[in-house]
């Protein structure tokens, strides 16, 4: 990535203090928050749970981007009100998975299961989990707004990825040097680890976050989040097969309601987007409408020129 930076370097904008400063907010809140929040999370819950509440980026990004006037609430609209009610279905559906299991439904074991994830699937999943994932999606959700600015204002994905891991890098070493003061917990202790390291360290980061802030760019905030429930099946069906996870009726309900929530926010934003565009199209065409044909001075003196 360091690479790619010097490469750009003679073609892309100046680095201004604004876009270090700019740079620096993502980096806290898209990377450094959001990662520490959703792992302190994730040790509190199953993959599964976790996955399902981080389904309410969309409306924690309604919420946040409506309290800031980034987005307009609209309330009176069509658009405006499945935005709202997108919202709180959304938050109803992760406070049913967060405080509601029920009954275990009934699915037959894969056959297929990993002694290393036994640990991970007998931990303890307590209210504390969901909530910190929800603070996970609020600190996401801000990184999402900075980051819409500081793609419009410095169009370079690779160079500002870059940056965001480097100051992420330093904040994250700053902060576990508070939690823990040992030694021993800096050091990997299984092959698995090193390669979880790795992995998350350059697909997750390095590559998510270059491909998630050139669609930020483009599309907007809440575009981002389109496929996220993709993931939520995906994280299931693995949690089933190699973890052996219980699934709940809670959690079948709170992760349906999620998703129709999470689809209704984004069926309002694509109709608000629509709007715009049809909008902005008598206006291009208004102020063509007001142009003047110039001719050139040089043919203007020729056609008034007599003729021989």
């Amino acid at each position: 990535m360091f690479f790619i930076v010097f490469v750009v370097s003679k073609t892309r904008p100046p680095i201004t203090w604004r876009i270090l400063l700019e740079s620096i907010f993502c980096s806290l809140f898209g990377a450094t928050l959001n990662q520490y929040c959703y792992f302190f999370g994730l040790q509190n819950t199953t993959a599964t749970i976790a996955v399902a509440v981080a389904n309410t980026l969309p409306a924690v990004t309604f919420i946040v981007t409506a309290l800031f006037r980034v987005e307009k609430l609209e309330i009176r609209t069509r658009v405006g009100q499945a935005k709202v009610i997108g919202t709180c279905v959304c938050v109803g559906g992760a406070m049913l998975l967060s405080f509601y299991h029920g009954r275990v439904i009934p699915v037959p074991e894969s056959g297929v299961h990993l002694k290393l994830s036994e640990k991970a699937a007998a931990g303890g999943a307590s209210i504390l989990g969901p909530f910190l994932i929800i603070a996970s999606g609020v600190a996401w959700a801000f990184w999402l707004m900075v980051q819409t600015k500081l793609s419009r204002r410095f169009p370079v994905p690779f160079t500002s990825t870059t940056m965001m891991c480097f100051f992420s890098s330093i904040q994250c070493v700053f902060v576990s040097l508070i939690i823990n003061h040992s030694s021993a917990a800096w050091l990997p202790k299984s092959g698995i680890q090193i390669g979880a390291i790795f992995y998350a360290g350059i697909v997750p980061s390095a590559i998510g976050f270059c491909l998630m802030s050139w669609t930020t760019g483009k599309r907007g905030p809440l575009y981002v989040s389109v496929f996220s429930p993709l993931l939520l099946i995906i994280v299931a069906i693995l949690s089933w097969a190699l973890m052996n996870e219980k699934l709940y009726v809670g959690t079948l309900l709170g992760a349906v309601l999620i998703v129709v929530g999470l689809y209704t926010v984004l069926w309002g934003k694509s109709k608000e987007m629509e709007a715009n565009r049809k909008a902005a199209k008598p206006a291009e065409s208004q102020g063509l409408d007001h142009l003047e044909l110039q001719m050139p001075k040089a043919d203007a003196d020729q056609s008034r020129a007599p003729n021989p």
